[in-house]
């Protein structure tokens, strides 16, 4: 038993961690309020995570919003995308099916240039990690 998960917070600046997956991969976190400053990361990116609150239908609409222009961005036309829709742990998320709904998914999937991966995920129990980090082993694995 580990006990009672910490309160989680959204991001408000930058966060570095470094992976094993088994090669060394930096990621780099980046709040949704930093968004401005996003296109200044796009020349070093590899791959890329976009976490969208599955508990929070008011922010649907500006997640969504968010992905569109990042989806755009030339510098990642190539990069896959891996989707994440999080806090499936709560009572009130919304599932994969009425994100990719919502999101209109489909159609952002079938326009975009890049690959696009969706997932469920809990940061706080774990939920879909595993998964995760196997999408970053395959996408990020030496040429």
């Amino acid at each position: 038993e580990l006990g009672e998960p910490p309160a989680t917070l959204p991001t408000v600046g930058t966060n570095l961690t470094d992976l094993r997956l088994p090669q060394k991969v930096t990621v780099r976190e980046l709040g949704g309020c930093m968004g401005p400053i996003w296109p200044s990361y796009y020349s070093e990116c590899s791959a890329l995570l976009f976490v969208v609150d599955a508990s929070s239908p008011t922010q649907v609409s500006s997640s969504c919003i968010q992905l569109l222009s990042v989806l755009s961005a030339a510098p990642l036309a190539s990069v896959p995308v891996l989707v994440l829709f999080n806090k499936i742990d709560l009572p009130c998320y919304m599932s994969l099916v009425e994100m990719k709904s919502l999101f209109r998914m489909q159609d952002i999937v079938s326009c975009a240039t890049q690959p696009i991966t969706m997932l469920e995920t809990s940061a706080r129990d774990g939920t879909g990690l595993a998964d995760v980090l196997q999408w970053l082993r395959t996408t990020l694995k030496d040429p």
